[in-house]
């Protein structure tokens, strides 16, 4: 009989020298893809083959069709969407997930990958500085993040008026009222279309998009009813943080639920250099982050964290017969919306446990120099100015008339050396700087900025 191991060993091996010849590729790739997706789908959509086809020719074929459509992200000079690239602990360790294969539901019935996620929990939450009570959720992303968060408040601000929306549903419910910043990301506004709650009240926002407390206090007092307040740690242009403090103290004056999204900003916190940003914001009711942004694992891993577990558990929980003899109370499912899904909390923890406390740290300081250094080095160039507050890793960018701002980001892109995605940020158009990758250095910062001064050149 043919060894467990050797069935998968040519594909494996196949996939190994793959991986190894792209990451050696990353730091000298063009930053764009060299097809397109109607290309690399002629390659590899023809007709269903009736035969099949050996495993290490189908891993070889796979990466042939698809390398030329990849996107460096992965690069030291890719400063697009807020998208950091891959440490090495957390992708080895991302392969090892695929490779045990565990649904990481019950405690009882997967204990190796659910500890793990125990374990890395209990350290975000210190590093963040977060209560040690909160539950924590492993999730696709911060949208989902988001809506873990939200579905929690939703419960519980409804629970606090007699209703029980996990029974009777929305339909003839009190009306639950959402407030947040007028400068939001928009997968709040998704997260809350999932929840049935629609689109928030948008509250006024500072000339850096920070929710102004005075707008929000006004607007707390003009109803008494189930609300949720929503705040954010780093704008999604100026990378600003909105005033904790304050906000939450007012928000929990009147009752409500405090949801922050801090999909790559609730990482300050575990900076003590940077970590007044978010000052007061262990005080809010819950938190969405996104571990593939400035911790850098690979995608998909966004993390919730909900302050009390019995409101994450009552909207998320699902007791069935068939779990009979593995569910307990507070199991992994119960605290995101997946009953299956993979180990997403072993790569954090290789990540944690491979940078320890100082690494951490160093890794978000770092990001936010970088920051620094482009938009020192930009400010220099003809006609650019920097239109943000950069205190922390976004950097925005004008050359003066939106239309030259366009046309500088059209030929940067063009160029291929570096990516910087355009925008358009209070009424103007700006070139958006995401400074999200642990590998960028002071040689791909000098190649960006040579490559933003060949766009911006007449």
């Amino acid at each position: 009989m043919t060894a467990h191991w050797e069935v998968f060993a040519p594909a494996i091996d196949r996939a190994v020298a793959h991986a190894r010849h792209w990451l050696a590729s990353v730091p000298d790739r063009s930053i764009p893809a060299q097809t397109t997706t109607d290309a690399v789908l002629a390659s590899i959509g023809q007709p269903l083959p009736d035969d099949p086809c050996a495993p290490e020719l189908v891993i070889d074929e796979l990466a042939a069709a698809v390398e030329p459509g990849l996107m460096s992200i992965g690069s030291g000079r890719f400063f697009g969407w807020v998208m950091g690239g891959s440490q090495p602990a957390p992708l080895a360790a991302d392969w090892l997930t695929s490779t045990w294969d565990q649904n990481s539901a019950m405690r009882a019935a997967t204990p190796g990958t659910a500890a793990v996620e125990e374990a890395a929990a209990t350290w975000l939450l210190d590093l963040l500085g977060l209560p040690a009570s909160a539950d924590v959720g492993f999730t696709t992303g911060a949208t989902t993040a988001n809506l873990v968060g939200l579905g929690a408040a939703r419960h519980q601000v409804l629970a606090d008026v007699g209703w029980d929306v996990e029974t009777a549903g929305l339909s003839g419910s009190p009306r639950v009222r959402v407030l947040a910043g007028a400068e939001r990301h928009g997968s709040v506004d998704l997260a809350l279309r999932y929840l049935g709650l629609g689109t928030p009240f948008a509250v006024a926002a500072d000339d850096q998009g920070r929710i102004r407390v005075d707008d929000l206090a006004r607007e707390l007092a003009a109803d008494d009813g189930p609300t949720i307040v929503c705040l954010q740690a780093g704008n999604l242009h100026s990378g600003a943080f909105d005033p904790f403090s304050e906000a939450i103290a007012v928000a929990h004056d009147h009752a409500a639920w405090v949801h922050i999204d801090g999909a790559f900003g609730l990482w300050a916190a575990a900076s003590p250099r940077l970590r007044g940003l978010v000052d007061g914001y262990a005080a809010a009711d819950s938190w969405a982050t996104d571990a593939h942004k400035t911790l850098n694992v690979p995608y998909d891993c966004g993390v919730a964290i909900v302050a009390r577990p019995e409101a994450v558990r009552a909207a998320f929980s699902l007791q069935t017969a068939y779990f009979a003899g593995f569910q307990g109370v507070g199991e992994p499912m119960d605290k995101v919306p997946e009953m299956s899904r993979r180990a997403r909390g072993v790569p954090v923890w290789a990540a944690l446990r491979a940078l320890g406390r100082h690494g951490v740290a160093e890794l978000v300081d770092g990001l936010a120099d970088r920051a620094q250094q482009l938009a020192a080095g930009i400010a220099r160039i003809d006609g650019a100015s920097i239109v943000n507050d950069v205190d922390f890793t976004q950097v925005c960018v004008s050359f003066g008339s939106d239309d030259r701002t366009r046309k500088v980001t059209e030929r940067l892109l063009a160029d291929g050396v570096t990516w910087m995605s355009g925008s358009r940020w209070r009424d103007r158009s700006v070139l958006r700087i995401s400074v999200s990758n642990w590998s960028t250095d002071d040689e791909d910062v000098a190649l960006s900025l040579d490559a933003v001064r060949r766009a911006a050149a007449d």
